[in-house]
């Protein structure tokens, strides 16, 4: 199985918590003024790779904590990436997903299509919803704009409504593991 990627970063300590590798994405319809990412919007740019490949790549890092996929739009390649995330959480990966689309319609689509479900089953957190250039806030932790959520996906899927993170109570739980 093959996935459209711009490309991957290693050692990102900004895009969720501890040290990741990013998973970026080729391809996104939501083109957000403001984008951090506009070179990933166009679907024909950026280049193929083996899914299985990028888990050996990704896995190669041993000091890594979690992997984040963002964009681009993750939910267009839903597929392939649950197919790498279900790798990477056998390794007891944290998993972070960004997506344009909000949790509601994520979960919506969800309904009928298998392979959102299994990627929003797979991710421990998503941050939804579009960059908004009139409410961005380079203040806020790993999101560029006020509308944009941080979500615990595992909660909020077991609860059917949004819950958001508590990422210092999270953080302080996995200092003590």
């Amino acid at each position: 199985m093959r996935l459209k990627l711009a490309g991957l970063h290693k050692n990102s300590v900004v895009d969720g918590p501890g040290l990741r590798t990013v998973v970026f994405t080729q391809g996104c319809p939501h083109a957000c003024p403001g984008c951090h990412n506009p070179q990933t919007h166009d679907p024909d740019g950026g280049y193929w790779a083996d899914v299985d490949a990028v888990a050996t790549e990704i896995l190669q890092e041993r000091r890594l904590r979690g992997v984040t996929f963002s964009g681009g739009e993750p939910f267009l390649q839903a597929e392939a990436l649950a197919v790498l995330a279900e790798k990477l959480k056998a390794q007891k990966l944290h998993l972070v997903v960004y997506s344009g689309y909000t949790f509601e319609e994520l979960k919506a689509k969800a309904k009928t299509d298998a392979a959102t479900a299994a990627l929003l089953a797979a991710c421990d957190l998503l941050i939804d919803g579009p960059f908004k250039k009139e409410e961005k806030d380079l203040g806020l932790l790993y999101r560029g704009s006020g509308n944009q959520r941080i979500i615990d996906l595992p909660a909020s899927l077991a609860a059917g409504e949004v819950v958001l993170a508590d990422l210092h109570r999270r953080e302080a739980r996995q200092a003590n593991a």
